[in-house]
């Protein structure tokens, strides 16, 4: 009774479609181009989920190299990456493949995320010999336009403003350099790079909590731990169960792939432009431990999806791995941080 009732209905929605556009040959030539869309969709999807390859810290033809190039130039290369990559930036698509993906736009903001906190860094810190200084006026544009909405696609899309941050950073690097204006500087002292890793110690530690809720865990409230003095907004319990909502793992995933990636690159351009800081600390080692440990969240997925099984049990959690990864990159720059506030 169903399958007839089925095959009646598939008849006349057939009809109805030959009649609109004309005949069963054209049906038949419709259905044809209806699939070959979606391999093609399906085609890009995959080609635009491709994570892009490393960026070497020395970019050509970006002018006369001096104290705060290098971090520069790879603040620049990222965010012209993210910009440029295969498929663009997908996270304010609102056309296939774009549409359909969510891998590669968590990947996106976890690099966003990393950007915004460098360009921070740059306007507040490293470009500011202390905290009445002026500040950079090109940074002081560069830094709004990166953190406008991700998922703006007209008036403005969100391309055109990171764009114009990019002009900006650009502006800002060829001043740099140029003798007849000393007003635009990069001071790598010990004290701004402990600025700018303290953000980065934040953003790990709080990746690293999301990754490790993919399983559940019941956790103590430790908010007030160690401050008998201290007081919050509203009541808290004293335990809660945190557990990541089953079709967010992959994206937290992501989203910790993609800041990690971005990372390991502005590590390998601050340990060029702070080299004689960290060496004065003995810290070099360090820093390359830190890279070390996030260069292993980059390693090739060997699995169709993001497998979340128990801790314990049969089937793998990336996740748990990755947040292993994050958590002793964490820990090492806090070491870090530690070290650079010694005299």
């Amino acid at each position: 009774m169903a399958a007839g009732w089925l095959k009646e209905r598939w008849q006349i929605l057939r009809e109805v479609t030959e009649d609109w556009i004309g005949g069963k040959g054209s049906f038949k030539w419709a259905a044809v181009a209806f699939c070959a869309y979606l391999l093609l969709v399906f085609i890009l999807g995959i080609y635009w989920s491709r994570e892009p390859q490393e960026i070497a810290v020395e970019q050509p033809g970006s002018g006369p190299v001096v104290v705060g190039t290098a971090t520069t130039n790879m603040l620049i290369a990222v965010s012209e990456t993210l910009l440029d990559k295969p498929g663009g930036f997908l996270t304010n698509d609102i056309t296939p493949p774009g549409l359909f993906l969510d891998n590669m736009p968590a990947w996106e903001y976890g690099v966003l995320i990393q950007v915004r906190d460098l360009t921070r860094a740059l306007r507040e810190s490293f470009s500011r010999s202390q905290s009445q200084s002026t500040e950079d006026a090109a940074l002081a544009k560069a830094e709004p336009r990166f953190n406008f909405s991700n998922n703006s696609w007209a008036v403005p899309a969100s391309e055109s403003e990171y764009r114009d941050g990019i002009k900006y950073l650009k502006e800002y690097r060829d001043r740099l350099a140029n003798v007849d204006d000393p007003q635009a500087q990069f001071y790598a002292r010990a004290d701004n790079l402990r600025y700018w890793l303290a953000s980065v110690e934040s953003r790990l530690g709080s990746l690293s909590q999301r990754l490790s809720a993919s399983v559940g865990q019941s956790r103590l409230n430790t908010d007030l731990a160690n401050d008998v003095a201290a007081r919050q907004s509203t009541a808290a319990p004293d335990e809660m169960m945190v557990k990541t909502p089953w079709l967010l793992i992959d994206d937290i995933f992501y989203e910790s792939r993609g800041g990690a990636w971005a990372l390991i690159h502005f590590l390998r351009a601050v340990e060029h432009d702070f080299a004689d800081v960290l060496a004065n600390k003995n810290a070099q080692v360090s820093l390359r431990q830190i890279i070390r440990e996030l260069e292993q969240t980059q390693q090739p997925i060997f699995s169709p999806m993001v497998l979340n099984g128990s801790g314990f049990g049969l089937l793998a959690n990336h996740s748990l791995v990755m947040a292993s990864y994050i958590s002793r990159a964490n820990a090492a720059i806090i070491d870090l941080r530690e070290l650079l506030s010694k005299g």
